[in-house]
C-alpha cells in the first residue's frame, strides 16, 4: 500500500495537480480546500506520512493549522507551500514547526523530492501519539479529556500539563528539576513549593476518588506514575 499524504490548498487548479502527480507516483491522496477541514482530517485518528499545507486558507490559515497540530504533539512533517518567499516568511514557518518551506511558483519534481527526503528523516508511517495512558488512566491529547475507570477529571491546564509529562514517563522516577524544566520551562529552582501544591491538587483529582494511588512520592528522589509495585 503505497504512502499517504494530506493536500491541505483552497486553490483547485493547484490542489489538483498536486494529488495527480502524487496519486502517478503511487502515493494515496486526501486533499482539503480549507484550514479547518484539513485540521479535522489531520487529527480525526487517520495516519498521515506527510502533508503539504498551503499558508493562506480560508477559515483557517495554515500557519494557525499548524499551530494546533503541534499543539497536539501531532508529529507528522509538514511542508508549506507559499507565495509568500522572503527569508523571514520561511523563518516564520519554520519556526512555527514546519519540516519545509516551498515557494509557489514551483516544479512538482522538486515538491516530491522534498516530501520523500523529509519522509526518510522522520520514519514517517507510524501514527502520531495523541492518547496516552497508564493502568486505567487515560488522557486524550487532542480533545484535552482525562479519564481513569472511566470516570471523568476535569484538570485546569497546569494540572493537565503536569499529568502529561508524569503519563510520558510513566514507570520512571521524575525528578523535581525534571519536572521544574519540563512542566514550567524553569531551568533553576525558584524555591518555592509551586510542585508540592500542583502534585497535591493532582493526587486529589487523579487518586482519592480511586481505590488504589496512580500518582506515587519517591522518597529522596521524585515521583512516579504507575500502579503499586
Amino acid at each position: 500500500m503505497g504512502r499517504k499524504i494530506l493536500v491541505i490548498e483552497d486553490d483547485a487548479t493547484t490542489g489538483s495537480f498536486i494529488a495527480r502527480g502524487l496519486d502517478e507516483h503511487g502515493f494515496a491522496v486526501d486533499r482539503a480546500n480549507n484550514g479547518r477541514d484539513g485540521l479535522f482530517l489531520a487529527t480525526d485518528g487517520s495516519t498521515y506520512d506527510a502533508i503539504v499545507l498551503d499558508r493562506m486558507l480560508p477559515q483557517m490559515d495554515g500557519m494557525a493549522v499548524l499551530s494546533a497540530l503541534r499543539a497536539a504533539a501531532i508529529e507528522t512533517p509538514v511542508i508549506i507551500l507559499s507565495a509568500l518567499g522572503t527569508a523571514d516568511d520561511r523563518i516564520d514557518g519554520l519556526n512555527a514547526g514546519c519540516d519545509d518551506y516551498l515557494v509557489k511558483p514551483f516544479a512538482f519534481a522538486e515538491l516530491l523530492a522534498r516530501l520523500r527526503l523529509l519522509m526518510r528523516k522522520s520514519g514517517a508511517g507510524t501514527r502520531a501519539v495523541t492518547e496516552l495512558a497508564c493502568a486505567d488512566l487515560e488522557m486524550d491529547l487532542l480533545t484535552r479529556q482525562v479519564r481513569r475507570a472511566g470516570r471523568a477529571i476535569e484538570l485546569q491546564p497546569r494540572e493537565f500539563r503536569l499529568l502529561e509529562y508524569l503519563l510520558r514517563h510513566a514507570g520512571q522516577v521524575v525528578t523535581r528539576t525534571m519536572l521544574l524544566e519540563g512542566v514550567w520551562d524553569y531551568h533553576f529552582d525558584p524555591g518555592s513549593n509551586v510542585i508540592d501544591v500542583h502534585i497535591s491538587r493532582l493526587r486529589k483529582k487523579v487518586d482519592e476518588p480511586f481505590p488504589a494511588p496512580i500518582l506515587h512520592t519517591v522518597r529522596g528522589a521524585g515521583y512516579r506514575l504507575g500502579a503499586v509495585r
